[in-house]
């Protein structure tokens, strides 16, 4: 029990600063989450995080009040694990553009990465609107009052972002999540096998689900599933991450950064 809720607590403290490096969503690294709000991906760059933050830093410093400039540079700043430049890049490019809800989304993001989650709460809820809601900012809006220890309020959120998009693999991974961080690991469990039932679910999904399951005590178990269907190479980096995992007792913020999680964070 006592290593069960250590794993608790370092998935509490660990869940959003180690979900997001790139961006309010998509499925490109272990550090993102749910779909892209910022940006559209542009071909060259954005394949290499660093070559980005050149490339887009050159542009932003052109023209500050270019807002694609900014948020492509705040994204890859992010990328990179440049929190807090990242907030204040997107900070000054709100500040320029009053209103801007692709600049909202995308400032409310890095406030969460950097762990600001109230301030991440409140600008992204000027990011879309009642009549016009956006899931993905729905789901961030839900981690980002997960980490604030207000569960019952982000399942509400998780609940109106899959009434869009129903069944959508990161917002349920979100919510399974969500279940972890209250220690309520069988409806986790129940939750994250609906996300890894999905196609669209990606790695992160596997290795949360895997790790539920091996929060519970079902250590083989949770070593097929985040075997299943990959080559030997990337089957054994992941057991021997779930051991690791499963193994730690020391604090709660060992792993931050490196958490393999879909959800808390950090869509895009």
């Amino acid at each position: 029990m006592r290593q069960h809720s250590s794993l608790a607590r370092l998935l509490a403290s660990a869940a959003v600063t180690a979900i997001l490096a790139t961006g309010l969503g998509g499925c490109q690294t272990m550090s993102d989450i749910t779909g892209s709000l910022t940006t559209k991906s542009e071909p060259g760059p954005d394949a290499d995080p660093r070559r980005a933050v050149e490339v887009y830093g050159e542009r932003y410093r052109a023209d500050p009040k270019d807002t694609d400039a900014a948020l492509a540079y705040g994204q890859a700043l992010r990328a990179t694990g440049q929190r807090a430049q990242a907030v204040a890049v997107l900070e000054q490019a709100t500040l320029a553009h009053p209103g801007n809800k692709p600049l909202l989304a995308g400032y409310g993001r890095a406030l969460a990465d950097n762990g600001n989650f109230q301030q991440a709460f409140d600008v992204l809820s000027h990011a879309h609107s009642p009549d016009n809601p956006d899931w993905r900012i729905l789901s961030v809006q839900g981690t980002a009052l997960d980490q604030l220890g207000r569960h019952d309020e982000a399942r509400q959120y998780y609940a109106s972002a899959l009434k869009i998009a129903p069944d959508e693999p990161s917002v349920l991974s979100n919510l399974g999540l969500s279940y972890v961080l209250s220690k309520e690991l069988p409806k986790a469990e129940e939750i994250l096998r609906r996300a890894y039932a999905s196609t669209k679910a990606d790695a992160r999904v596997r290795q949360n689900l895997g790790l539920v399951v091996g929060l519970q005590g079902r250590f083989a178990e949770a070593e097929s599933i985040v075997r299943a269907d990959l080559p030997e190479d990337e089957a054994a980096a992941n057991v021997a991450y779930l051991k690791q995992m499963l193994s730690r007792k020391d604090g709660p913020g060992a792993h931050a950064g490196t958490m393999p999680v879909a959800a808390l964070n950090r869509p895009d």
